[in-house]
């Protein structure tokens, strides 16, 4: 009854917290700022489904609800509780969330790194009093050291001088290794450091990925065999990320088991753009992860590797 059409939204963009999801309204007009555990909703507010909330119209007014969180299990990070849905800043630096006994976290702060530069030659991150991050500076050199640290970035060429307007041209592109999946089983991030851009800074890539589904049940190891091999599906699957799925569906291949004790991670992998569809009726792309090769090692993560892994190895990069 509310709604009016032709839709009308507001001109200017939407600006809502960190880790905040946008979703649209009941009209399917407006995209508005998803709310959150125990604050008020309704059907022009909305409450943030990617993180399984739901609005509930029982305890408050017909009209309105407050948003509760679907049964799950509880987190357990530094031996405080918390509950399913429930956002919490263990740092000034991370804003985090529990669901269903995983913590996935989002940095506050601004993960960006500086390659030196003619304009920048020494590039330093510098933490200021009162303020939680840390921010660059530039350190202006002698002239010698600042021709020095140019052409440590950029490909020498006699004929001319580097310019600021042919960056790409001119930059040494450098990219490190994939790292390890944040998770040992369903959905998680790998992550990597490229300057292969416009601007030739280093910045953090992220791509979805997969080691195995979880409760995928495993083949049955041979006699001698020290690997289980985890079958490809029989059946395409559509893979599910933050409430929405892929448009098209995919047979990958999944890492399996090592029975002497090892870790079974993948080792040679390729990158693929995959397109998600929302409820909504959002289309977004992203870069995943799919799996040629695992290898078995003893470089294990933790039992708790789930987005706060300490766990390090890395994956040769990308074989197309």
């Amino acid at each position: 009854q509310a709604c009016t059409y032709p839709c009308q939204c507001p001109s200017q963009p939407l600006q809502c917290p960190a880790g905040t999801s946008h979703v649209l309204d009941a009209c399917g007009c407006c995209k508005v700022c998803a709310r959150q555990l125990g604050e008020l909703c309704s059907l022009q507010k909305p409450c943030d489904h990617h993180k399984g909330l739901y609005c509930d119209f029982s305890k408050i007014h017909r009209s309105s609800g407050i948003c509760l969180a679907h049964e799950g299990a509880t987190c357990d990070l530094l031996g405080k509780i918390y509950h399913n849905g429930e956002s919490f800043q263990p740092t000034c630096k991370l804003q985090c969330i529990c669901m269903d006994g995983a913590i996935g976290c989002i940095p506050l702060c601004s993960e960006d790194l500086r390659l030196p530069s003619p304009e920048c030659p020494s590039p330093r991150r510098v933490k200021f009093r009162n303020k939680c991050c840390e921010e660059w500076i530039c350190e202006e050199g002698s002239e010698e050291n600042h021709f020095e640290t140019a052409m440590a970035v950029f490909r020498e060429d006699p004929a001319h001088k580097p310019e600021l307007n042919n960056l790409q041209e001119n930059c040494l592109v450098q990219t490190t290794e994939w790292s390890a999946c944040s998770k040992s089983c369903g959905m998680g991030i790998s992550t990597r450091v490229t300057n292969d851009n416009p601007q030739c800074h280093l910045e953090k890539e992220t791509r979805l990925c997969m080691v195995r589904p979880c409760n995928l049940p495993m083949e049955k190891t041979k006699k001698g065999k020290k690997c289980v091999r985890t079958p490809r599906p029989r059946q395409s699957l559509r893979f599910e990320f933050s409430g929405c799925s892929s448009t098209r569906s995919y047979r990958p291949k999944f890492c399996g088991g090592c029975t002497d004790g090892r870790c079974c991670t993948p080792d040679v992998t390729s990158t693929v753009e995959v397109e998600f569809r929302c409820p909504e009726g959002d289309f977004f792309q992203r870069k995943m992860m799919f799996i040629k090769m695992c290898s078995c090692h003893y470089d294990c993560p933790r039992d708790n590797d789930i987005f706060l892994a300490t766990y390090h190895r890395r994956m040769i990069g990308d074989h197309v």
